[in-house]
C-alpha cells in the first residue's frame, strides 16, 4: 500500500506551533489580568481598613493626629484604586487581543487540517481506483487467457 505524504505538512506543523505560542502568551496575559485584579482587590481591601479606622475614631476618644493620617491613607487608597482599575482594563484588554490572536491561529490551524483530510480522502480514492483498475486488468487477462 502507498504511503499518504501530505505535501503542507510543513505549514501545518508551523501552525500548531504557533498556536502553541499563542495559547502560552493567552495564558500570561490572563495571569496577568489575575494578578491586577489581585492587586486592585487588595486596595479595596486597605481602604476598607482605613474606613473602620475612621468610624472607630468616633467612637473613642478623637486623636485628631490619627484621624488626619488615616484620613490621608484613605485619599492615598482611593487614588491608587482609580489607577489599579486602569490597569486592570488594560489587562482586561490584553486579554481580548491575545484571544483574538489565538482565535485567528486556531482557525488557520484548523483550516490546514481540513485541507489535510481533504487530501487524504483523495489520496485514499485515487488508491482504491488504482486497485480497481489492477483486480479489472486481472481479470480481464485471466478471462482473455482462458
Amino acid at each position: 500500500m502507498a504511503k499518504f505524504v501530505y505535501k503542507m505538512q510543513n505549514i501545518l506543523d508551523i501552525k500548531n506551533k504557533l498556536e502553541t505560542q499563542e495559547k502560552t502568551a493567552f495564558a500570561i496575559e490572563v495571569q496577568k489580568l489575575r494578578t491586577e485584579e489581585e492587586r486592585l482587590e487588595r486596595i479595596r481591601k486597605e481602604i476598607e481598613y482605613y474606613e473602620e479606622l475612621i468610624r472607630g475614631q468616633g467612637e473613642n476618644k478623637i486623636n485628631i493626629l490619627e484621624l488626619k493620617r488615616c484620613n490621608e491613607a484613605l485619599e492615598y487608597k482611593k487614588n491608587e484604586e482609580k489607577t489599579q482599575i486602569q490597569h486592570v482594563k488594560l489587562a482586561e484588554k490584553n486579554v481580548d487581543i491575545a484571544r483574538g490572536r489565538l482565535n485567528k491561529v486556531m482557525v488557520e490551524r484548523k483550516t490546514q487540517e481540513v485541507l489535510k483530510e481533504k487530501a487524504f480522502e483523495e489520496f485514499v480514492k485515487e488508491l482504491n481506483e488504482s486497485e480497481k483498475k489492477e483486480v479489472d486488468e486481472l481479470v480481464s487477462f485471466t478471462y482473455n487467457k482462458s
